[in-house]
């Protein structure tokens, strides 16, 4: 199996936050920047565990042809190359965006393309997804990806380089919150009820946003960082 970095580790060993107000909207990216290193002694055991939405990925659409004019032009073609690629398989979608995702389509064309540190060299920076499927491994959502930037034809000197880290997605977040506090309640109330008739239970940060943590290749962990106190009523 391929060796591949999702966001910066594999299994678990990554936490990350969402800020609530980005959570609320759209296809948030949960991993890459939004990740910070697992705490074991502060991360709450109850987490709901899900399968990202989507995997995804930045790739670079570059040229070196020395006309200018003739590079910009092949530059557009293979991107509309792209766009049409994508119309045609229902597993992969383009867009733009770091942490939110949002559509790419052929009137943003022109305004993605720009110089590249090299001379005589320009480019484009988009992302290609595809939907996380239930039998999914890595190999294989990665593999969708890999098979359609290489179908997709390039136009004179143009080349497709996926770059950078494979990251997953999720779409509205916050939807899970109230899963989520479920399953705190109903740990909470064992807890309690492991000591007596007479103790109860208090827990605070409830109103903290939902945070996780990859727990595997294609799987989150959510939670909220919430701290339980059990005391006698």
């Amino acid at each position: 199996m391929r060796k591949i970095m999702i966001g910066l580790a594999l299994a678990g060993l990554v936490a990350g936050a969402a800020l609530a107000q980005d959570s609320e909207v759209g296809e948030v990216v949960v991993t890459g920047s939004r990740i910070s290193e697992y705490d074991a002694t502060q991360t709450p055991h109850v987490v709901l565990r899900k399968r990202a939405d989507n995997l995804i990925v930045q790739v670079v659409v570059v040229c070196d042809t020395r006309d200018a004019s003739q590079r910009r032009e092949e530059l557009k073609a293979t991107l509309r190359n792209l766009i049409r690629q994508a119309a045609k398989d229902p597993g992969v979608e383009l867009g733009l965006g770091e942490e939110i995702v949002g559509a790419f389509d052929e009137t943003m064309v022109d305004s993605i393309i720009g110089s590249a540190t090299k001379v005589d060299t320009s480019q484009a920076t988009l992302l290609v997804k595809t939907k996380v499927l239930p039998g999914d491994t890595l190999d294989s959502a990665t593999g969708r990806i890999e098979k359609f930037v290489a179908a997709t034809p390039k136009s004179g000197r143009t080349e497709i380089l996926v770059q950078g880290e494979w990251n997953l997605t999720l779409i509205h977040p916050e939807q899970y919150r109230s899963e989520v506090i479920a399953l705190i309640a109903r740990d909470s109330l064992k807890s309690a009820a492991a000591f007596g008739d007479g103790y109860g239970v208090t827990a605070q940060g409830l109103q903290l946003p939902l945070s996780w943590y990859q727990s595997a290749p294609l799987e989150l962990a959510l939670y909220i960082p919430y701290r339980m106190e059990v005391r006698p009523k």
